[in-house]
């Protein structure tokens, strides 16, 4: 270990200090790089006010204001939720997040994923709508911050998967058909900006339907979203499909296998497999843009920021904290579900080994 060491300390230095001019150039970017985090831990913690007192934070001399998450945590996280009913929203987000990790976790029996998922939908949206067990009656126009965030997600993930699969395998369908109206859909889908379809879902969708015909705008949200990531998602999967040798099929019809059976029994699982990066970086992404809502008046996290901070002279300054908090959520997810895609590819590979 203390030789293995030693040889990535050597080839650091040779990388960073080649000659005297690289040399130079490495010595003056890390003391720049060094300064830089000095200057951000000064203000983020050494000088930084958490109290929620805005005389104090426009004290001179002061830092980073973080009595503004303090003072505004619970409209960043649950936007326009009524406020004496926000344990509802805290305790639904908890609810999802709990059936994520054990679903994600790797020795969580698949019977036990269907049991936590069974009853965790239902009490998600009995929680955040009302109206049953008690419960004060909340729109869904009021619903926002982190569990409007989450649900939009997980439901546009739920959505997209299958409707990636079935499209991916359609346009390597031999049905000329299938394939043509397959790939009419993914290029439609991918060739427009995703707002455009958030517009057409909130403004054009209720036109085009009769009067006694009418969707929650949040559902027609929540079906572009699910779409729109499975029109990416089916490219992922398409391009897994071709890596997969052309003799894992021929195998499968020699065994006997009908060439349907040969597609998802031999080849969509070796596909899926390959397209796993793929896949969860589009996860990643498809979490990200949720946050697009806010132009049709969805507040997810980005949204309730916002509300919290733009309407209030008091806190508006502060936006940075704001954001930063917001951001520091958005990273931890993202990370998190980076981190364990890198896992799963290492299970997969050492099971396939």
């Amino acid at each position: 270990m203390i030789r293995l060491a030693t040889l990535r300390r050597g080839r650091l230095l040779q990388t960073l200090f080649p000659d005297r001019w690289n040399g130079a150039l490495s010595a003056f970017a890390l003391a720049f790089i060094g300064w830089a985090m000095w200057q951000a831990f000064d203000w983020a913690v050494l000088r930084a006010a958490l109290a929620p007192d805005a005389e104090r934070c426009f004290a001179d001399g002061v830092g980073a204001c973080w009595g503004v998450i303090t003072e505004k945590h619970r409209a960043l996280l649950f936007g326009r939720y009524p406020y004496a009913e926000q344990w509802r929203p805290m305790l639904a987000v908890g609810v999802l997040l709990l059936a994520v990790v054990i679903t994600l976790f790797p020795r969580s029996p698949r019977a036990l994923r269907i049991a936590v998922w069974l009853p965790a939908l239902p009490v998600f949206f009995a929680l955040m709508a009302g109206g049953v067990a008690g419960l004060t009656p909340v729109p869904s126009r009021q619903w926002g911050g982190l569990p409007l965030t989450v649900m939009l997600w997980l439901l546009a993930v739920a959505i997209a998967l299958p409707v990636g699969v079935l499209t991916a395998m359609g346009r390597h369908s031999g049905l000329p058909a299938v394939r043509t109206l397959c790939g009419l859909f993914v290029e439609l889908l991918r060739g427009v900006p995703l707002v455009s379809i958030l517009f057409m879902a909130s403004f054009m969708v209720p036109l085009l339907l009769p009067p006694e015909a009418r969707v929650d705008m949040l559902l027609r949200v929540q079906v572009a979203l699910g779409l729109f990531g499975g029109a990416y998602l089916s490219e992922n999967i398409r391009g897994g499909i071709q890596a997969v040798p052309a003799g894992q099929v021929q195998a499968a019809l020699s065994l006997g296998m009908t060439p349907r059976q040969a597609d998802w029994l031999v080849v969509l699982p070796q596909a899926l497999r390959h397209a796993l990066p793929a896949m969860f970086n589009s996860f990643i992404g498809l979490f990200k843009e949720t946050t697009l809502v806010t132009v049709v008046s969805l507040y997810e996290l980005t949204g309730s920021l916002s509300l919290a901070i733009g309407g209030d002279p008091v806190w508006r300054p502060f936006f940075l904290e704001a954001y930063l908090f917001i951001g520091a959520i958005y990273w931890l997810c993202c990370f998190s579900l980076s981190r364990y895609s890198r896992g799963l590819e290492r299970r997969l590979a050492a099971t396939s080994a």
